[in-house]
């Protein structure tokens, strides 16, 4: 049987939902998404489920000439993952990995200035967390989301994405209290082969649907 390929972001949103809804129309309940390309499936998901909706910054870190293998990620609150695994194949000295980080770091700051202008972030304690992306592949840039929204102090946490290497939906879904994935293809290959349109979400894209969220009449918000 084939496997689901999705039209974009906007419909895998909307697909992906319909496994969550569980959650819909419940006070206790936030959806974070990965900017950018995490942020139109995010908005789709919050919509449906009638849950405030904001962003949760992740950098992937790179190998530096081949940027596509992560050998980390790092995410807001100052938490970074390493890859061990490639680290072990490609080994780089802590000063280099440091370089990435700090080039990444200045980025995630951007992307953090640009999307909130000066809004403070939902707050997770005591909540359940979704956490949304256009799909895994190492997982790495999600490992790092899920710790730092550990460290918060929610009541529950879920991964929610429209596809992914079903390796890594397994590895990561014992790290986490649910994870949420239709589509697992084999072999995987990577997350863009999965949609007919997977072309980049610019920064633009992610302010205008935040914008769109915050106007929906409060069941769908981010917080000034």
């Amino acid at each position: 049987m084939p496997y689901r390929r999705y039209r974009d972001r906007a419909e895998a949103g909307r697909y992906l939902a319909t496994e969550l809804m569980d959650y819909a129309n419940r006070n206790d309940v936030i959806v974070l998404g990965l900017p950018r390309g995490g942020v139109p499936v995010a908005f789709e998901v919050a919509r449906a489920l009638g849950a405030p909706l904001d962003v949760f910054l992740v950098r992937k870190l790179g190998l530096p000439g081949h940027e596509e293998l992560a050998i980390g990620a790092i995410a807001s609150g100052g938490v970074r993952i390493l890859n061990e695994a490639v680290l072990r194949q490609i080994p780089l000295d802590e000063a280099e990995i440091d370089a990435i980080a700090a080039r990444e770091q200045a980025e995630l700051d951007r992307r953090e200035k640009l999307y909130r202008g000066g809004r403070p972030p939902l707050d997770p304690r005591d909540r359940v967390v979704i956490l949304v992306d256009d799909g895994l592949a190492t997982g790495a840039s999600m490992r790092a989301a899920v710790e730092a929204v550990r460290r918060m102090g929610p009541k529950r946490v879920v991964v929610a994405v429209p596809v992914a290497a079903r390796e890594t939906c397994e590895d990561l879904g014992r790290e986490v209290d649910e994870l949420v994935c239709p589509v697992t293809p084999e072999p995987f290959y990577a997350v863009g082969l999965w949609y007919d349109d997977f072309s980049q979400t610019t920064d633009e894209e992610v302010e205008a649907l935040l914008n769109a969220a915050r106007s929906e009449g409060g069941h769908v918000e981010v917080r000034r």
